[in-house]
């Protein structure tokens, strides 16, 4: 099962025009068959998904993170589980060694940018590192794949029992950045992929003028779903200006490219705790 937490990119909002598909920014929870959660991302949806963990009483779970730029981690001070003591964590990232996936991670709640110091989380950590080889975490096979955005960054695959959910957020697909790969490369990647959820914040007339920012337009995510020939297209990184009204426009008109296309991909943007079961 796969839940967003958060889908908006850059910065969380809030205001009437953001009520369907939500203000929080990036966090997916994962869920294996066996139940155990895995956590991509710490936006600031990681909150509300914290307050559940602890409502359901689970002992643990996995964070996996894509980068670490502010909408990808602002949420972590506010996950109330590592606040308590027993919770075991284990944070996952692309470092120089483990202590610096633990330095990334203190960063983020270091003085004078945060009141309550790294040190004060009472939960049980471990740190672990996943840059280029295949891993296994809360159950589900990942690969990962270099991200084109400014700082790097890393997508990945999830895999199991014959299902595959590609995530690739903060990926811009018509500038390489250092790092980066060719279009032709994530196709590969995601190639017959059940879901890819991908970066999709710029309209196409929005593009030119943000080109190198590191996100791409939502018609190029569609270009790469249907060279893929994945099942089903999610449109992320909800642009932070972006009302619930344009994001239904966005989604009718990719519909409709792709049924022009001749092609039966299902295609949404995630909403405020969307649901998808592979």
């Amino acid at each position: 099962m796969v839940r967003f937490w958060g889908s908006r990119g850059s910065i969380p909002v809030s205001g009437s025009e953001y009520v369907k598909y939500g203000g929080d920014t990036a966090c997916v929870e994962l869920r294996s068959s066996s139940g155990k959660v895995l956590v991509i991302d710490a936006g600031t949806g990681m909150r509300r998904l914290g307050k559940l963990l602890l409502k359901e009483k689970l002992p643990s779970c996995d964070l996996l993170l894509t980068h670490v730029h502010w909408d990808h981690v602002m949420g972590f001070p506010f996950f109330s589980p590592i606040y308590r003591k027993g919770f075991k964590l284990k944070i996952t990232a692309c470092a120089e060694n483990e202590a610096g996936v633990r330095a990334m991670m203190a960063d983020v709640m270091r003085a004078p940018y945060f009141p309550v110091d790294f040190s004060k989380a009472a939960c049980d950590f471990s740190f672990n590192l996943f840059c280029c080889c295949g891993q296994k975490l809360a159950g589900l096979d990942i690969n990962s794949i270099p991200l084109s955005h400014p700082n790097g960054g890393f997508g990945y695959k999830f895999t199991e029992n014959g299902k595959t959910f590609v995530f690739l957020t903060d990926n811009e697909l018509d500038y390489r950045h250092p790092g980066g790969l060719e279009f032709e490369d994530y196709a590969r990647f995601c190639s017959g992929a059940d879901l890819l959820v991908h970066d999709a914040e710029f309209l196409p007339s929005e593009y030119p003028s943000y080109r190198t920012w590191g996100h791409s337009s939502y018609d190029r995510a569609l270009d790469l779903a249907l060279a893929a020939g994945v099942k089903e297209l999610g449109l992320y990184h909800h642009n932070q200006d972006r009302s619930d009204k344009q994001m239904d426009a966005i989604v009718e008109d990719c519909r409709a490219r792709a049924a022009s296309a001749g092609s039966k991909l299902k295609i949404f943007a995630p909403a405020c705790q969307t649901e998808r079961k592979l």
